[in-house]
């Protein structure tokens, strides 16, 4: 960039930006995807609403009891949890991606 004059700089951080922000709206479309089709029959999946199964929690509560992002490696391996009603769940890493970043975007801004 250094061959660039300012304005050419400001565009091309401009399209890095745009280019960034599109990738992320990829992912968490993907991972609601996933939700929609591997969660949503027993947790709330979106920014409202109660969960089919009362005693799963709703993803977008998540967050309240850990960081989503230590998900990453239970969900690489099989995450399974303590009762018997949750199937084991395992993702591709590209899957993984896209299903954290989709919790983190259910998250509320600071």
């Amino acid at each position: 960039m250094s061959g660039l004059g300012l304005g050419g700089r400001v565009a091309a951080l401009w399209l890095l930006a745009a280019t960034a922000a599109a990738a992320e709206a990829e992912a968490i479309e993907a991972g609601r995807a996933i939700a929609e089709a591997r969660c949503a029959s027993c947790h709330a999946v979106g920014q409202s609403g109660e969960s089919p199964l009362p005693p799963a929690p709703p993803l977008r509560a998540l967050h309240h009891r850990y960081p989503v992002e230590h998900l990453a490696e239970a969900l690489a391996e099989g995450m399974a949890v303590g009762h018997p009603a949750m199937p084991e769940i395992v993702l591709e890493p590209p899957e993984i991606d896209a299903f954290i970043a989709f919790l983190q975007s259910l998250e509320p801004a600071d």
